[in-house]
């Protein structure tokens, strides 16, 4: 059967759909700082290419970003050539004088690789025109780990502190920033340290707007086995207090995100390394890809203020152009504002609603209803008409009324009952516009 072309225009479409989405996403992560860390797996198996393309776009964009690489396949290959032992105790590395050996010679040729990668320059591919400056050097200082349940861990460290004047000098100067999982003593010591401590620790000296993990899974699981998107750091902490046994990646990196944004990081991400554009799709969509961290939830309801007014005119006018709703100058919106409640999800404005209050009647109208489309199907509705059902008691309402002429069902299915003009207030009855034949449901409070 011959192979049938995807029509160009439907693909052109999408395309041009998918960027103007992106549009906020980019605007608001300019100037911002990135930590991102990804094991020595990334490097070894020529995943770390695409990886360049991508952190070349960010860079573009204006992300400052902090790069974090692992080496331990790399350090694993050097032991075994040179028939040196490879010891852990409780998951840490037991780094004697020959582990460090291999330690060093492996983190330098992780880094030399990495740094070739992103000097790219080739023409005809995501690369061409780049011109990233890396900066690596002594940024982190390190302290030894000592013994541990009995064991000594000898060069084994963890981060005592980050250089982040030194850091932030480098990312004014519009260079990417490359940490390997090595640190230095004031005594001239070199420790060896886990790619995680060293990311997290960077990330919260530096006050980072996101710390991204690549992992071997797509994310963090829940107990179906479901991908969990987004989680409180309650949430994560009661993850990890699962009886059932999590991958290991997981273990490792969880706990480090849950770290992060106890300590001031805006969002941790742990996504999988196996997935081409990961790390775009991640931060340029809607839903993401793997798991998001963050220390309280994205989603709020709240009264609406005058900040609102354009992400309000963002949702509604598609709405309005349909017939939906009712139009609404900007002048009308800022004067009503005070009637309005908004869905904000993560700084966007994904739904509204407004009270109209009829006091006589001790009757209220709820108007200009919506949800942002991209966010429907998760009981957002529900949860935004429930709010304004408390907010309409809280003002000693004791009936609610809505007019529509798409959403009767919705509305029916949900307590409200049909019912005729004649028993609108009589202010909203010489209000009602007979020629947008809006259905009248009413709902006791």
């Amino acid at each position: 059967m011959p192979h049938k072309m995807q029509n160009p225009k439907f693909k052109n479409e999408h395309f041009v759909e998918w960027f103007r989405s992106a549009a906020p996403y980019i605007h608001a992560f300019r100037g911002k700082t990135f930590v991102v860390a990804f094991g020595g797996e990334v490097v070894s198996e020529g995943q770390f290419i695409g990886l360049a393309h991508d952190l070349n776009l960010l860079n573009s964009l204006g992300v400052r970003l902090v790069l974090v690489h692992g080496a331990r396949p790399q350090i694993e290959e050097e032991l075994t050539e040179r028939g040196a032992a490879i010891r852990y105790a409780d998951g840490m590395r037991v780094t004697d004088d020959d582990a460090l050996k291999c330690v060093k010679e492996a983190a330098g040729t992780v880094r030399v690789e990495i740094e070739a990668l992103l000097s790219m320059g080739l023409a005809n591919s995501p690369m061409a025109g780049a011109d990233i400056r890396v900066a690596s050097g002594n940024f982190v200082t390190a302290k030894p780990m000592g013994v541990r349940g009995g064991v000594d861990l000898m060069h084994t460290g963890e981060v005592r502190k980050i250089d982040a004047v030194g850091i932030r000098r480098r990312l004014d100067a519009n260079e990417m920033v490359l940490l390997s999982p090595l640190g230095y003593s004031p005594t001239g010591e070199v420790f060896n340290l886990s790619l995680e401590d060293v990311a997290t620790a960077a990330a919260v000296t530096l006050d980072a707007d996101k710390l991204v993990f690549f992992m071997d899974t797509a994310g963090v699981a829940g107990k179906g086995g479901e991908l969990l998107r987004e989680l409180t750091v309650a949430e994560a902490e009661s993850v990890l207090a699962l009886p059932a046994a999590l991958p290991a990646d997981v273990g490792y990196y969880l706990p480090c995100a849950i770290r992060a944004c106890r300590n001031g990081v805006a969002r941790a991400h742990l996504i999988s390394r196996h997935t081409d554009g990961a790390l775009l799709q991640e931060l340029f969509t809607h839903e993401g890809i793997g798991s998001m961290v963050t220390e309280a939830a994205l989603e709020t309801l709240r009264h609406a203020t005058i900040d609102d007014v354009g992400g309000i005119l963002a949702l509604i006018e598609p709405l309005e152009a349909e017939g939906i709703l009712v139009r609404r100058s900007r002048e009308l919106l800022e004067m009503e504002i005070d009637r309005f409640s908004v869905l904000e999800y993560d700084g966007l404005i994904i739904g509204c609603a407004a009270l109209y209050p009829f006091p006589k009647e001790k009757a209220a109208e709820l108007a200009c209803m919506a949800v942002n489309p991209d966010y429907r199907g998760a009981g957002r509705g529900e949860a935004l008409l429930e709010y304004m059902q408390v907010r309409a008691r809280e003002k000693g309402f004791k009936q609610l009324f809505v007019l529509t002429t798409r959403t009767a069902h919705w509305f029916l299915e949900r307590g409200f009952t049909e019912t005729g003009v004649d028993k609108l207030p009589k202010a909203k009855q010489g209000l009602y516009n007979y020629q947008r034949r809006s259905k009248v449901f009413s709902k006791p409070l």
